[in-house]
């Protein structure tokens, strides 16, 4: 069921939040992983995981990476529409009749947990590329009770608006508008709103399959938390 949310941004989006279960829940059968076998590979309960596949819960940003981490599928396939397309390799290199533009109003968007939001700024699916328009609203988190995450890939991050506090490994930064970031995804980190308005921002990762910097240090997602 979808969950209606004030936008802070004009304009109405195209959402996604009903498909992004059902997906998950094709995926992983497709993969023949048993619903029990998945949480236990993530290390949580198979009810979490139900509740994710049924969108009673919305998954954190953490443990959305986990699990498309241990389905062996692309962010940017939970994106896109035409998904069998995704997965025989289609991106931006490929010929293609579509716009390359994505109008304000035209952006696919994500909700997940923790008052995140993912819109995804490019017209067709990039397996090699997440490039996202990014909102958290006041108190939103990128992980839960303060767990860091890691991943394969390289993070480049710009802060449009708000404030946004930026954990890499020991060390902790806050960016305030026009602030930008970049690190290995394969480093433990966490963002964060720490003020009392929504950040947006811009965010990429390169190489989230492996096939960027840092793309062959780490197999898979560390966090574990729902």
């Amino acid at each position: 069921m979808d969950t209606e949310r004030i936008d802070p941004t004009p304009g109405r989006r195209e959402k996604l939040p009903s498909e992004l279960p059902r997906r998950l829940r094709a995926e992983r059968e497709r993969h023949q992983i048993s619903l029990r076998e998945l949480a236990r590979r993530l290390g949580v309960s198979a009810s979490a995981i139900s509740q994710i596949e049924t969108g009673r819960v919305q998954p954190s940003v953490a443990m959305l990476y986990s699990i498309v981490n241990e389905l062996d599928i692309s962010m940017d396939e939970l994106f896109d529409r035409d998904v069998e397309h995704a997965r025989r390799g289609g991106n931006r290199s490929e010929p293609s009749d579509s716009s390359p533009v994505v109008t304000m109003d035209a952006r696919v968007e994500i909700e997940l947990g923790k008052g995140v939001t993912w819109q995804r700024l490019t017209a067709e699916a990039d397996l090699n590329v997440d490039f996202l328009f990014v909102t958290y609203e006041a108190g939103g988190s990128s992980s839960p009770d303060g767990q860091l995450m890691r991943h394969l890939g390289h993070e480049y991050g710009l802060v449009l608006t708000g404030s946004l506090e930026v954990t890499v490994g020991f060390e902790t930064h806050v960016l305030g508008e026009g602030d930008s970031i970049s690190f290995a995804s394969t480093t433990p980190h966490r963002l964060r709103n720490v003020g009392d308005v929504p950040v947006t921002g811009v965010w990429i990762v390169v190489g989230r399959q492996g096939s960027g910097p840092g793309g062959d240090a780490l197999a898979s997602a560390t966090d574990r938390q729902a």
